[in-house]
């Protein structure tokens, strides 16, 4: 079942108040200005005068404006809005980071989602095609390094030692079906064998290809 996300929204005073806070720092408003009546600050952002009233009340407690009831709102602390400006920009790049963290977890589990997904199709896909051609064999070149060159399949034990078995050899442009215990293996052959999941291994570590 798909989590949902929690999104949290910022209150629209909380917004109103810290654009008021950034204007001052940018000096747009200077200290001792007097600037809207809540009336006017409500028009102007759109919002009820009650939330108008609470962002003028965030800024009234930083000291950063004073609000006197017909009077208007007065500027009184550029250096108290400076320190609110700063430290909004600590908090926003605390959700910026949790945002970015969050996208990659997202991702991630998008990610392990999908490789769970390929993995389990390869195999179901796998385990039909064995079901359905349980006898294609393995192939290997005969390399100048195996210890067994031109010493026969019945000789050196080649069942026994990889629990697989020889079913063609092609020398050149010859192919030997079923060749037998007594055919040899020289450099330059291929020889296509049968057997389990482990026999292609047991096959290359047993002739050191």
């Amino acid at each position: 079942m798909e989590s949902k996300k929690l999104q949290i929204k910022q209150p629209k005073y909380q917004t109103i108040a810290e654009d008021i806070a950034s204007k001052i720092v940018e000096k747009k408003y200077i200290v001792g200005e007097k600037i809207y009546a809540r009336s006017s600050l409500a028009s102007q952002y759109n919002v009820s005068a009650e939330t108008a009233r609470r962002a003028i009340a965030v800024l009234q407690d930083l000291d950063i404006v004073e609000a006197t009831k017909g009077s208007g709102v007065i500027i009184t602390s550029y250096e108290n809005a400076a320190k609110f400006v700063h430290r909004l920009e600590g908090v926003q790049s605390i959700w910026e980071l949790q945002s970015t963290l969050q996208q990659s977890i997202d991702k991630q589990i998008v990610e392990l989602t999908t490789l769970k997904e390929t993995t389990k199709e390869l195999i179901n896909r796998t385990n039909r095609f064995r079901n359905i051609n349980p006898f294609v064999p393995f192939q290997l070149e005969i390399t100048e390094n195996c210890p067994f060159l031109y010493k026969n399949i019945g000789e050196i034990n080649f069942w026994q030692n990889t629990r697989a078995t020889i079913v063609g050899i092609r020398k050149d442009d010859h192919l030997i079906m079923s060749p037998g215990p007594y055919a040899t293996l020289d450099a330059g052959n291929v020889i296509y064998f049968i057997g389990d999941d482990e026999s292609l291994a047991n096959a290359q570590q047993f002739l050191q290809l």
